[in-house]
């Protein structure tokens, strides 16, 4: 009698069935650990911003603070002036990064004395579950429900 060399049809199917067990487990963690990626990156890219407008606001007082992203970014900056300030890279000038989306509004005043960043998930519960937004105090925000343009105010919640 000749005696085959391999592995039974059984033992596939169970190596198989243990590995999408573990992929089971796995995946929601990974998924939850890029959610957490995206968040922080949402919190940093708005302290940049901030600081950003600070140093915008320092270097043009005659205009303030910047009212676009396009102000706070520039591809030419030798040298750079009020249109193309070169402070932020033109991936966060776009208005996207990291899964979340970055409107600037609410500049008023002459000069420009206030402001209002907002960071929202492109796509809630996948890219993100919080939304963060921050204005002339550079205090960072969050929220679990959408915040709406202009709307960040001292009664949201500061990160902690």
């Amino acid at each position: 009698m000749k005696k085959n060399k391999g592995f039974s049809l059984i033992e596939l199917l169970i190596v198989v069935a243990i590995i999408l067990i573990i992929a089971a487990i796995a995946i929601p963690n990974l998924l939850r650990a890029r959610i957490a990626a995206n968040e922080s990156s949402a919190v940093a890219s708005l302290r940049t911003l901030n600081t950003a407008q600070i140093s915008y606001d320092s270097a043009y007082p005659t205009v303030g603070f910047a009212t676009t992203l396009a102000a706070l970014s520039g591809t030419s900056c030798a040298p750079p002036g009020s249109a193309q300030a070169c402070y932020i890279d033109e991936t966060l000038a776009s208005g996207t990064k990291s899964g979340y989306t970055f409107v600037l509004s609410g500049t008023s005043g002459t000069p420009n004395s206030t402001y209002n960043f907002a960071a929202s998930p492109l796509t809630p519960n996948q890219t993100g579950v919080r939304y963060f937004c921050s204005f002339a105090d550079a205090v960072i925000r969050v929220s679990s429900t959408a915040i709406g343009s202009g709307a960040c105010t001292t009664s949201i919640a500061p990160l902690q």
